[in-house]
């Protein structure tokens, strides 16, 4: 659900940003259904979720909330991510969030054929109501984590109330934050080189 994360980490072209969108929404067997870049970037953002879920400093941050809502703290935690990525974004990159973020939504509706249909139904929502800039508000983020809530077949307020847990624990998870996400990225750049390196020639046009 970090959006933005992944975004920023494939912004080196429109059809890797899409991919790494699509992450959150292809189904597993993805060989074959996309263009090559495409395909890559959403097997990277599988590993990226990993890579995360998976991190000391995460976890660190789930053990924060309260017992009964850390099973869904981890997607409170994503939104919250982008939020701080958001807030300290000109010491990662030059180019400038919006400029960023414009760029993705001309790409995301350019390759809306590509898109899976649920994918396809809310993309011109995310661009109208511009969901990815507005995480650089806290605000953005609770409007976030009550849409997710709603798709939930049940125990939605447990999301919901995550965000008293990320309220109370703010400065402790953005410390975290500041040490994990540099880690992010050099992962996620290994890991596209290997995931390079393993394609055959043909595969990399």
């Amino acid at each position: 659900m970090n959006f933005l994360a992944h975004i920023y980490l494939a912004r080196h072209s429109d059809a890797a940003m899409v991919g790494a969108l699509l992450g959150d929404f292809a189904k597993a067997d993805v060989s074959g259904r996309y263009p090559p870049e495409v395909v890559r970037e959403i097997v990277l953002h599988r590993r990226i979720d990993a890579f995360t879920d998976n991190h000391a400093i995460f976890r660190q941050g789930v053990a924060l909330f309260a017992p009964g809502r850390r099973r869904y703290a981890g997607i409170v935690l994503d939104v919250f991510y982008d939020h701080l990525l958001s807030q300290r974004w000109a010491r990662y990159t030059g180019e400038p969030r919006e400029a960023l973020i414009a760029r993705f939504y001309q790409a995301l509706l350019a390759h809306a054929p590509l898109l899976p249909d649920k994918l396809r139904e809310i993309a011109p929502w995310m661009v109208e109501q511009d969901w990815l800039g507005s995480y650089l508000e806290l605000e953005g983020v609770e409007l976030a984590v009550r849409r997710i809530s709603q798709r939930l077949s049940r125990n939605g307020y447990l999301l919901r109330e995550g965000l008293d847990d990320v309220r109370a624990n703010y400065d402790a998870l953005a410390t975290g934050f500041e040490v994990f996400f540099p880690e992010l990225v050099t992962f996620a750049e290994r890991e596209r080189v290997a995931l390079i390196q393993a394609e055959g020639p043909a595969e990399r046009v």
